[in-house]
């Protein structure tokens, strides 16, 4: 009986991750339909998928200039924040995803800090790291990361705050979008208050240390040196 329920196991979890790699590879040309966090939602789902070239430059290097400026560098994982939150006696180490582990975490898992959680979305921002090109993974977490409440994606987003299209977005409405990235149930693009301004300020000046815009061409010269993607 206990062979017959750990072959059964062994099984359904060969299933889960072939599926896991066949979606991976999928989501590597198609756009994504739905996330994980999506279907979680407890209020109705804002989202509409946008190619990124109808996305400001300026939304790409907010985010990256807010959440992962090693972006360009890392194979998914950054081990130097790694390193810094694990030598912390904080918990599991939140504050060192990557915006390819964000990616991982929204696309197929749940919110919540364990190490259970984190280990798996560190093996699937390897795989996507593995499969995907760096602006497709960019292009994906615009798509899906959330900015409020059931708002999901820049073009959501962009519509929902701005009354225009995510091309079209501003520096300063861009940093303000990224600024309520580490949680939008508690920070707000409408009315934003003392500590979202002072994060906008500062990913404004984080984008211009970067090199504005130009620093996106970084990405390219990333995916150069993996022409397998």
């Amino acid at each position: 009986m206990i062979r017959t329920l750990f072959n059964y196991t062994l099984l359904l979890l060969i299933g889960v991750i072939l599926l896991l790699v066949l979606s991976v590879v999928a989501f590597r040309w198609l756009p994504v339909p739905t996330t994980s966090f999506m279907l979680q939602s407890r209020t109705p789902v804002d989202y509409q998928w946008v190619d990124m070239e109808q996305i400001s430059p300026y939304m790409a290097l907010a985010v990256v200039a807010a959440e992962d400026q090693r972006f360009p560098e890392h194979n998914g994982l950054d081990m130097v924040e790694i390193e810094k939150a694990l030598n912390s006696d904080s918990g599991p180490p939140r504050g060192a995803s990557t915006i390819t582990q964000q990616v991982a975490k929204n696309l197929y898992l749940w919110g919540g800090r364990n190490y259970l959680r984190k280990g798996i979305e560190a093996g699937i921002a390897l795989l996507i790291e593995l499969i995907w090109s760096k602006e497709r993974i960019l292009e994906v977490y615009l798509n899906i990361a959330q900015f409020g409440d059931g708002v999901y994606g820049v073009e959501a987003a962009s519509w929902r705050y701005f009354n225009r299209p995510a091309v079209a977005l501003s520096r300063q409405q861009s940093a303000l979008l990224a600024a309520v990235l580490p949680n939008p149930e508690i920070y707000y693009v409408e009315n934003p208050q003392g500590w979202t301004r002072g994060r906008q300020r500062w990913i404004l000046n984080q984008m211009r240390n970067l090199g504005g815009v130009d620093y996106l061409d970084s990405l390219d010269r990333a995916d150069s040196s993996h022409p397998g993607k």
